[in-house]
Formats: C-alpha cells, sequence, structure tokens
C-alpha cells in the first residue's frame, strides 16, 4: 500500500512560531492590536449560547488573551490552553482526548496539513462534542494586496497568504468527518491611516508573512509604491472565517 503524499510545504514553523511570540512580546506595548482575536473570543461564546451547548471539558487553543477560558470556567468547564507557542503541534495527534468542546482561534491558516489538523481535532472530541475553528478567511486585506502587488510591479513576489473561503472550508470538514458541519464568515472592518500602521497591527496579531519561501524585502523604491497604492486613511476589511462541527 502506498504511502500518502506529504502535504506541501507553504508555511514555514519556524517563521510561523517566530511570528507568535513577537506578537506575545508587541502585546505589552500600550494600545497593542487585539480586535481580531477579542471578535473570535466573542463569536466562541455566542455560538456556544446559540447550540446551547455547556461544555465540562475543554480545550482553548491559541487565545493568547487569555479571555475565552475564563469565560468558560465560569460556565462550569474544566479548561486546557495551549497554544503552538508552548509546543502544541496541531498536525499531529492531540496528547490528550475525552474534550467536548475544542476552540481553536486564529491558527490553522498558516499549518501546511489543515485536514490532518482537522482529522486530530474531531478524534480529540467526545461523543456528541463540539469544535469551532475560527480564522482569517479569502477576501481579507484587498487594499494591502493591491499595495504588493503595485510594489512589486511586473514581477510579483510571494508576499501574502493563501486564504481559505467558506466554500472550500466546508469541503475541508467533510473530508475530515465532522458531523453537521458549517462554514460561514463574517467581516471586521478597521481604518488605518497609513501602511505602516496596518502592518504593525498585523504584526501585533501574529498575522505577518510566513510563508516558507517569502519574497525578497521591498526596496525603497517598491515600498513607496506601496505606500502610494495604499493611500491613508484606508478602510481595510478582515473576512473571519469559523468552521464548526460535531464529532457523532
Amino acid at each position: 500500500m502506498s504511502q500518502a503524499a506529504a502535504p506541501p510545504q507553504i508555511f514555514s514553523p519556524a517563521r510561523r512560531l517566530a511570528a507568535r511570540r513577537r506578537a506575545l512580546r508587541l502585546q505589552h506595548g500600550p494600545d497593542a492590536a487585539r480586535y481580531l482575536i477579542d471578535d473570535m473570543v466573542e463569536d466562541v461564546i455566542e455560538r456556544l449560547g446559540f447550540l446551547r451547548h455547556t461544555p465540562r471539558q475543554a480545550l482553548v487553543i491559541g487565545d493568547w488573551t487569555g479571555t475565552l477560558a475564563p469565560q468558560l470556567r465560569a460556565m462550569g468547564a474544566a479548561v486546557t490552553e495551549a497554544d503552538p507557542v508552548d509546543g502544541f503541534a496541531e498536525e499531529l495527534p492531540y496528547p490528550a482526548s475525552g474534550f467536548d468542546l475544542i476552540a481553536s482561534l486564529g491558527t490553522l491558516d498558516t499549518v501546511n496539513d489543515l485536514p490532518g489538523a482537522l482529522i486530530h481535532i474531531r478524534k480529540a472530541l467526545t461523543q456528541d462534542g463540539l469544535a469551532i475553528v475560527c480564522v482569517p478567511g479569502a477576501g481579507s486585506l484587498a487594499g494591502l494586496r493591491a499595495a504588493m502587488l503595485a510594489a512589486d510591479g511586473d514581477r510579483p513576489a510571494p508576499r501574502m497568504h493563501p486564504m481559505i473561503d467558506v466554500r472550500a472550508g466546508a469541503q475541508l470538514l467533510q473530508r475530515a468527518g465532522w458531523a453537521n458541519p458549517v462554514a460561514d464568515s463574517r467581516h471586521v472592518d478597521v481604518r488605518f491611516s497609513t501602511l505602516a500602521r496596518l502592518v504593525e497591527d498585523l504584526r501585533a496579531q501574529a498575522l505577518g508573512n510566513v510563508l516558507a519561501r517569502p519574497g525578497p524585502p521591498l526596496t525603497r523604491a517598491a515600498l513607496a509604491r506601496a505606500e502610494a497604492a495604499f493611500g491613508t486613511r484606508r478602510v481595510e476589511r478582515f473576512e473571519l472565517l469559523t468552521l464548526s462541527g460535531w464529532r457523532a
């Protein structure tokens, strides 16, 4: 029997961890951006209320703000917290199981084996356990993408991550064997005064470039073209994709 082919290495695990470590450092600064993770936490709580699911054993992955776990504990759940920075390997079988809720916030968009990661989540759930995965999705950062294309001209370099849309998300959940899978998205609009401010916010939220083969650094001339294309007081849209489902 032939072995399954290894997934393509789109993202660099080392760069991914470095980006998350940098974000944790930047979060100690005044007014560090955290609006996306805050939105994800709020969304998880709202979904639990809508589904009338009160977890007893929960696993929270990727919430570097530490705000979701206390809310789940207030609901009576025993909560385990994990993060890639602490060595939690999302692309390997989980070291523990028996969770009736797994919430993964903002991490699975940069794993190389996303189908495998979703299978590991399902296997770590109890029967009738619920999983909620939130990630930035396709349609995000249109202005930044246009600015990078303007910067590189006729030779565009790999600078932006590929992202999942709702349709692809639903197909991934079916492939991973989740029961009653649901994929949906919502958006968060943020106004930025300059391109530099957007980049600052991205770094503070671990959303920088972690591609395995990133493009070369921008020259001064290329950066000037990017800044001119981005303009000032631009509203950027973040599409947040939520994947949810159960273990039958």
